[in-house]
């Protein structure tokens, strides 16, 4: 009789097959007291180095397979390797100690694993698997055991595992694994933000998997809906080919609309726009028919490495985006640094609660050089191509204008040295803080337009920390709360005569789709992958048929009801 498991969804698709259980060996750890700490300091430096040119080789592939942000992930594992405050303390635990390798660097990482899982946060919980993940691999070359490699696997499986490394996500084989099932992990580790990038079916965080399926001959991975089913029954096995034939069947109808405009069904253009962090990411812009960059996140050019990057480095990467889109609109975020995005080389205070610190527009006005050598880059980039330039974490109008006044001050410095710069370059502001959505209309006169983050918006207005699974019931992109801040927000630029795009994981979900397009939203921006999709759903709504339900749709009580009131009044334009 068949088993179902449920977790969590982590990248959509499905996948049936055998299963592979990856085991990694037990790592044996034993103490043993030395007299030649100098050889034990050594043979420790020795395993860090290979583990070092390990971690480089795998960022290389990364980097050429997905792209320079996901390789950031190992760039981050390296520093964490070249980190003095652990490479230090596992060298003074063996000098002081006197005890093997080994041992020291395992009673160093348990400390700092510890210390990660008791914090009161998703994010910061999940880094402690990527110290356990690099830490391993060290270890594992100072006690000769050869790890499992998910690169061995020699025939299809969907591969089972207490937990994966962003290591073993990034060395899977796509022509053999299938899918992927976790006992651990949640939407945010990496292992399931690189799933979704390889467009794996996965599914995490089911507790059970590597005990229920042991002996299991074979599984159903349903991506869609979170759950995996053990030894299915001929007819489970019947009924989801079906299921996996259909949603290969619409991946197939929905690239026929890659090169179409988005148009709804009474004739309005509307921007499908894609969210990326780096020049690498485009492939997917560009396969996906977007129709301009609707947030480049540049704080991926300052992480994974030791110290920031130069306006010459900066300019390249600017450049070459805003010439492979040819014209088209690329709205580039300036440094948005702080809360749960650190910099190793950058010295900045701890904070009780970052999320609400000192980050974003709020450091870059505070270190004022570092902001200006990112808008030096930025404007000289300017003539290549349709740019746009957005500041993060604006609370006032006066933030805006100290911002816009530097960005007037190096475009005067830079148009004295006879370089060039665009004229056509427009400046507006992310709507991410309650307060800037309270002052949209006074913003309006000022900026050219606005963007709404939506997943910062949500969490600081329903005073929820997305990454918090106590709270995360209160993560609800549909209450009425958030919609009536997103609604007043377009009506203040509309009455300006602004545009208003969304960045947010909101632009790109199918139900929010028709509450946006009532609104008049005019640039929708996501995920690539989602780009498709959106393309549909927006290409069988009519805007003014949309638009008449507005005021209904804003009348309703609870997130429930709004997403119940929605799928009744747009039933017949979903099929």
């Amino acid at each position: 009789m068949s088993q179902t498991i449920t977790g969590v969804q982590a990248s959509a698709g499905i996948a049936i097959g055998k299963p592979f259980l990856l085991a990694n060996p037990q790592l044996r750890i034993t103490t043993v007291s030395i007299d030649d700490t100098a050889a034990e300091m050594t043979r420790f430096q020795q395993a860090l180095d290979r583990a070092k040119d390990d971690l480089r080789a795998i960022s290389q592939q990364v980097e050429k397979d997905m792209g320079a942000d996901k390789a950031e992930i190992f760039n981050a594992h390296l520093l964490v390797l070249e980190d003095p405050e652990l490479v230090g303390a596992v060298q003074s635990t063996i000098e002081q100690k006197r005890v093997n390798a080994e041992s020291a660097l395992d009673e160093v990482a348990q400390g700092f694993i510890s210390l990660f899982e008791q914090m009161d946060n998703d994010y910061m919980r999940e880094r402690a698997a990527d110290i356990r993940d690099v830490t391993r691999r060290v270890l594992s070359y100072l006690l000769g055991v050869n790890a499992m490699s998910v690169s061995q696997m020699a025939e299809e499986v969907i591969l089972i595992a207490e937990d994966l490394t962003p290591s073993d996500t990034a060395q899977l084989d796509r022509r053999l694994v299938k899918g992927f099932v976790t006992d651990i992990g949640g939407r945010t580790s990496h292992s399931a933000i690189m799933a979704r990038s390889l467009e794996i079916p996965a599914v995490v965080g089911t507790r059970e998997i590597t005990t229920a399926a042991r002996t299991a001959q074979m599984l159903i991975l349903d991506g869609h809906e979170g759950i995996v089913i053990i030894d299915p029954s001929d007819e489970e096995i019947a009924a989801y080919q079906r299921k996996k034939a259909e949603f290969e069947t619409q991946k197939a109808e929905l690239a026929k609309l890659v090169h179409s405009k988005t148009m709804t069904r009474d004739g309005v253009h509307v921007e499908l726009a894609a969210n990326i962090g780096s020049p690498q990411d485009l492939a997917g812009v560009l396969a996906n028919g977007a129709e301009g960059i609707g947030l480049f996140r540049t704080e991926f050019l300052y992480m994974g490495r030791n110290d920031f990057p130069s306006e010459e480095e900066q300019f390249a990467a600017y450049r070459e985006v805003l010439e492979k889109m040819a014209g088209k609109p690329v709205v580039i975020r300036t440094l948005d640094i702080g809360g749960d995005k650190q910099l190793s080389y950058l010295d900045l205070p701890e904070e009780l609660n970052p999320f609400l610190g000192f980050r974003a527009i709020r450091l870059c006005l505070d270190h004022e050089e570092l902001f200006r050598t990112q808008l030096r880059a930025l404007l000289r980039a300017s003539v290549y191509g349709n740019l746009k330039i957005m500041f993060p974490m604006i609370a006032t109008l006066d933030e805006f204008l100290q911002a816009k006044a530097v960005l007037e001050s190096v475009k005067a410095e830079l148009t004295a040295q006879g370089v060039g710069v665009s004229d056509a370059v427009e400046v507006g502001i992310m709507i991410e803080i309650p307060a800037a959505a309270m002052m949209a209309d006074q913003l309006a006169e000022e900026v050219d337009f606005f963007s709404i983050g939506t997943n910062d918006l949500i969490q600081y207005t329903m005073a929820a920390d997305r990454m918090n699974e106590r709270v995360s019931y209160l993560y609800q992109p549909y209450h009425p709360a958030v919609l009536r801040l997103i609604d007043r927000v377009i009506k203040a630029a509309h009455d300006n005569g602004k545009w208003v795009g969304m960045c947010g994981e909101m632009a790109g979900d199918l139900t929010a789709i028709p509450i946006l397009l009532g609104m008049g939203l005019d640039e929708f921006s996501m995920s690539a992958v989602s780009i498709l999709p959106a393309r549909k759903r927006i290409n069988q709504l009519g805007k003014a048929e949309a638009a008449a339900q507005t005021k209904a749709i804003l009348s309703q009580r609870s997130s429930e009801q709004v997403e119940r009131y929605v799928k009744e009044a747009f039933a017949t334009s979903e099929s």
